[in-house]
Protein backbone atom coordinates (compact mmCIF):
# COMPACT_ATOMS: atom_id res chain seq x y z
CA UNK A 1 0.00 0.00 0.00
CA UNK A 2 0.47 3.29 -0.96
CA UNK A 3 0.40 6.42 0.79
CA UNK A 4 0.05 10.01 -0.12
CA UNK A 5 -0.52 12.77 1.87
CA UNK A 6 -1.41 16.35 0.63
CA UNK A 7 -0.81 19.01 3.14
CA UNK A 8 -3.14 21.97 3.13
CA UNK A 9 -6.11 23.84 5.71
CA UNK A 10 -9.27 23.09 5.98
CA UNK A 11 -12.55 24.48 5.41
CA UNK A 12 -13.88 26.36 2.00
CA UNK A 13 -12.55 29.84 2.96
CA UNK A 14 -8.55 28.15 2.15
CA UNK A 15 -10.13 26.15 -0.92
CA UNK A 16 -7.84 27.88 -3.72
CA UNK A 17 -4.90 29.57 -1.50
CA UNK A 18 -1.55 28.74 -2.09
CA UNK A 19 -1.01 27.30 1.12
CA UNK A 20 -3.74 24.20 -0.34
CA UNK A 21 -2.29 23.35 -3.73
CA UNK A 22 -1.29 19.89 -1.86
CA UNK A 23 -5.12 19.30 -1.50
CA UNK A 24 -5.89 20.43 -4.96
CA UNK A 25 -3.25 17.88 -6.14
CA UNK A 26 -4.78 15.29 -4.38
CA UNK A 27 -8.33 16.02 -5.56
CA UNK A 28 -6.97 15.81 -9.00
CA UNK A 29 -5.74 12.67 -8.20
CA UNK A 30 -8.86 11.36 -6.93
CA UNK A 31 -10.92 12.60 -9.40
CA UNK A 32 -8.27 10.61 -12.36
CA UNK A 33 -9.02 7.62 -11.01
CA UNK A 34 -12.73 7.38 -9.09
CA UNK A 35 -11.15 7.62 -5.45
CA UNK A 36 -13.52 9.71 -3.22
CA UNK A 37 -12.69 10.81 0.26
CA UNK A 38 -14.89 8.73 2.92
CA UNK A 39 -15.40 10.09 6.63
CA UNK A 40 -12.55 11.61 8.46
CA UNK A 41 -10.08 8.87 10.27
CA UNK A 42 -6.82 9.67 12.01
CA UNK A 43 -7.29 13.54 11.81
CA UNK A 44 -7.81 13.37 7.79
CA UNK A 45 -9.99 12.60 4.84
CA UNK A 46 -8.91 9.70 3.49
CA UNK A 47 -9.60 7.98 -0.04
CA UNK A 48 -8.84 4.16 -0.73
CA UNK A 49 -8.92 3.16 -4.25
CA UNK A 50 -6.07 1.31 -6.69
CA UNK A 51 -3.68 3.84 -9.37
CA UNK A 52 -2.50 1.15 -11.84
CA UNK A 53 -2.96 -2.01 -9.52
CA UNK A 54 -1.15 -0.38 -6.96
CA UNK A 55 -3.46 0.26 -3.65
CA UNK A 56 -3.34 3.26 -2.64
CA UNK A 57 -4.73 5.72 0.17
CA UNK A 58 -4.81 9.31 -0.08
CA UNK A 59 -4.73 11.40 2.79
CA UNK A 60 -6.08 14.96 3.54
CA UNK A 61 -5.28 16.04 7.29
CA UNK A 62 -7.91 17.97 8.68
CA UNK A 63 -5.28 19.27 11.51
CA UNK A 64 -4.19 22.42 10.00
CA UNK A 65 -0.73 22.81 8.23
CA UNK A 66 0.91 23.29 11.55
CA UNK A 67 0.15 20.26 13.11
CA UNK A 68 -0.24 17.84 9.56
CA UNK A 69 2.05 15.57 11.63
CA UNK A 70 -0.46 14.24 14.11
CA UNK A 71 -2.25 13.29 11.38
CA UNK A 72 0.72 11.50 9.71
CA UNK A 73 1.78 9.23 12.97
CA UNK A 74 -1.96 8.35 13.83
CA UNK A 75 -1.95 7.26 10.26
CA UNK A 76 1.07 5.30 10.35
CA UNK A 77 0.23 3.82 14.02
CA UNK A 78 -3.18 2.95 13.10
CA UNK A 79 -2.30 1.10 9.53
CA UNK A 80 1.02 -0.03 10.60
CA UNK A 81 2.22 2.52 7.02
CA UNK A 82 5.94 2.61 6.70
CA UNK A 83 7.56 5.75 5.25
CA UNK A 84 9.25 4.12 2.61
CA UNK A 85 5.98 4.02 1.26
CA UNK A 86 5.13 7.82 2.08
CA UNK A 87 4.76 10.62 -0.71
CA UNK A 88 4.16 14.22 0.51
CA UNK A 89 2.14 16.50 -1.69
CA UNK A 90 2.93 20.24 -0.80
CA UNK A 91 3.24 24.01 -1.60
CA UNK A 92 6.75 25.27 -1.92
CA UNK A 93 8.08 29.31 -1.98
CA UNK A 94 11.10 28.75 -3.32
CA UNK A 95 10.05 26.54 -6.53
CA UNK A 96 8.52 29.10 -9.41
CA UNK A 97 4.56 28.78 -9.98
CA UNK A 98 4.31 26.20 -12.43
CA UNK A 99 7.15 23.59 -11.12
CA UNK A 100 7.64 21.00 -9.11
CA UNK A 101 10.84 19.37 -7.42
CA UNK A 102 11.22 16.27 -5.61
CA UNK A 103 13.02 15.14 -2.63
CA UNK A 104 13.34 12.29 -0.78
CA UNK A 105 15.12 14.37 2.16
CA UNK A 106 15.78 16.89 3.88
CA UNK A 107 14.91 19.95 6.75
CA UNK A 108 11.69 21.28 6.45
CA UNK A 109 12.81 24.61 4.33
CA UNK A 110 10.71 26.86 6.98
CA UNK A 111 7.51 24.54 6.28
CA UNK A 112 5.36 24.30 9.37
CA UNK A 113 3.37 21.24 7.92
CA UNK A 114 6.81 19.19 7.22
CA UNK A 115 8.03 20.26 10.11
CA UNK A 116 5.48 18.59 11.76
CA UNK A 117 5.79 15.46 10.15
CA UNK A 118 9.29 15.33 11.15
CA UNK A 119 8.67 15.98 14.72
CA UNK A 120 6.15 13.15 14.66
CA UNK A 121 8.23 10.65 12.79
CA UNK A 122 11.20 11.25 14.29
CA UNK A 123 12.86 11.70 10.42
CA UNK A 124 13.68 14.14 7.61
CA UNK A 125 13.87 10.97 5.29
CA UNK A 126 10.59 10.61 3.41
CA UNK A 127 9.30 11.38 -0.46
CA UNK A 128 7.89 14.99 -0.93
CA UNK A 129 6.66 16.31 -4.06
CA UNK A 130 6.80 20.17 -4.04
CA UNK A 131 5.15 22.72 -5.60
CA UNK A 132 5.58 25.80 -6.71
CA UNK A 133 4.30 29.08 -5.47
CA UNK A 134 6.89 31.56 -5.66
CA UNK A 135 7.62 34.02 -3.05
CA UNK A 136 5.92 37.76 -2.35
CA UNK A 137 7.13 40.48 -3.55
CA UNK A 138 9.18 42.34 -0.97
CA UNK A 139 6.52 43.83 1.71
CA UNK A 140 4.35 41.30 1.46
CA UNK A 141 3.75 39.14 4.64
CA UNK A 142 4.24 35.06 3.85
CA UNK A 143 1.80 34.38 6.12
CA UNK A 144 -0.79 36.63 3.81
CA UNK A 145 0.71 35.30 0.67
CA UNK A 146 0.47 31.52 1.22
CA UNK A 147 -2.94 32.38 2.26
CA UNK A 148 -3.97 34.17 -0.71
CA UNK A 149 -5.31 32.80 -3.93
CA UNK A 150 -3.18 32.66 -7.24
CA UNK A 151 -3.27 35.18 -9.71
CA UNK A 152 -5.32 34.74 -12.86
CA UNK A 153 -2.23 34.70 -14.85
CA UNK A 154 -0.66 31.85 -12.76
CA UNK A 155 -3.59 29.64 -12.85
CA UNK A 156 -2.47 27.90 -16.48
CA UNK A 157 0.58 27.22 -14.96
CA UNK A 158 -1.13 25.84 -11.65
CA UNK A 159 -3.26 23.56 -13.08
CA UNK A 160 -0.29 22.22 -15.03
CA UNK A 161 1.36 21.89 -11.95
CA UNK A 162 -1.18 19.80 -10.52
CA UNK A 163 -1.11 17.67 -13.62
CA UNK A 164 2.29 17.10 -13.56
CA UNK A 165 2.50 16.37 -9.70
CA UNK A 166 -0.29 13.85 -10.20
CA UNK A 167 1.80 12.16 -12.96
CA UNK A 168 4.82 12.03 -10.68
CA UNK A 169 2.64 10.39 -7.78
CA UNK A 170 1.36 7.47 -10.46
CA UNK A 171 5.28 7.45 -11.75
CA UNK A 172 6.51 6.62 -8.38
CA UNK A 173 4.17 3.80 -7.52
CA UNK A 174 5.84 1.53 -10.05
CA UNK A 175 9.46 3.36 -9.93
CA UNK A 176 12.05 4.00 -7.72
CA UNK A 177 11.48 7.42 -5.97
CA UNK A 178 15.17 8.14 -7.63
CA UNK A 179 13.96 7.46 -11.11
CA UNK A 180 10.67 9.65 -10.55
CA UNK A 181 13.17 12.87 -9.33
CA UNK A 182 14.90 12.33 -12.74
CA UNK A 183 12.23 12.38 -14.59
CA UNK A 184 9.88 15.25 -12.85
CA UNK A 185 12.53 17.33 -11.49
CA UNK A 186 11.92 21.20 -12.48
CA UNK A 187 9.26 20.17 -15.15
CA UNK A 188 7.28 22.89 -16.05
CA UNK A 189 4.94 22.69 -19.26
Amino acid sequence: MKWIVGLGNPGSAYDKTRHNVGFMALDALAARHGITFGPSKCKALIGEGHIGGTKVVLIKPLTFMNLSGESVHAFMSYYKATLEDLVVVYDDLDTTVGKIRLRYQGSAGGHNGIKSIIQHTGTQTFNRIRMGISRPDPGFAVVDYVLSSFAKKEKEYVLQMIDHSCDAVEYSLNHSFEQTMAKYNGLKD
